[in-house]
């Protein structure tokens, strides 16, 4: 099987779940999802609120490396083990997810273009563009809303890490894609562009 990747990144916030998420709701049979979330480093040797304190934006906090090693392993058709990882514990659970190649496969993540060894695996890279401000408030209702956590600690945590590693990492990384999308999921021109080239692929 012919596997195609596309690579999604943006800031926390940005709207590159939607983007993904509407791309394979277009296409239900030959599109799968391979978040970058997955992949964050299982830190037991730390307690709890140590754990919490983790600069999660940083490119050393997620296992990039077996991200890469499971996405040639799908190009070639394969099936791999994809981690599932706890944002309440901010830990990975024992049991893992057998993800199966399809036609196309999104690789979504705010640090997906960073890696060059990661971007040499994707076909198309794609970038998420959203003002800061939009994508602050939905990144302070998403941890409190699904992730359990209070308004005092997504402040804190915005302001440590999650600021400069978007300054320092993110933002810089928009340099390597071919597509930047301004607003996300709200952009419907560019969602049906690249729904409409998918389809050539997958049809």
């Amino acid at each position: 099987m012919s596997v195609l990747t596309i690579g999604i990144a943006g800031g926390s916030g940005s709207g590159k779940t939607t983007i993904a998420r509407k791309v394979a709701e277009a296409i239900p049979r030959g599109v799968t999802i391979l978040e970058h979330d997955c992949y964050y480093r299982d830190r037991q040797d730390l307690t709890y609120e140590e754990r919490c304190q983790l600069n999660f934006d940083h490119p050393d906090a997620l296992e990039t490396e077996l991200l890469i090693e499971h996405l040639s392993a799908i190009k070639r058709g394969e099936t791999v083990a994809v981690p599932v990882y706890d944002f309440k514990t901010h830990r990975r659970h024992p049991n893992s997810r057998a993800f199966e190649a399809t036609p196309v496969v999104i690789v979504e993540g705010i640090l997906v273009l960073v890696d060059p060894r990661l971007r040499e695996l994707l076909d198309v890279k794609v970038f998420v563009d959203t003002d800061p401000d939009i994508r602050v408030f939905r990144r302070v209702r998403r941890d409190i809303e699904q992730r359990g956590r209070t308004f005092a600690s997504v402040r804190e945590q915005y302001y440590r890490s999650v600021r400069p590693m978007h300054l320092q990492f993110v933002e810089p990384s928009k340099r390597w894609a071919d597509l930047i999308i301004p607003e996300g999921g709200d952009n419907r021109v560019a969602l049906d562009l690249i729904v409409s080239k998918l389809r050539t692929v997958v049809l």
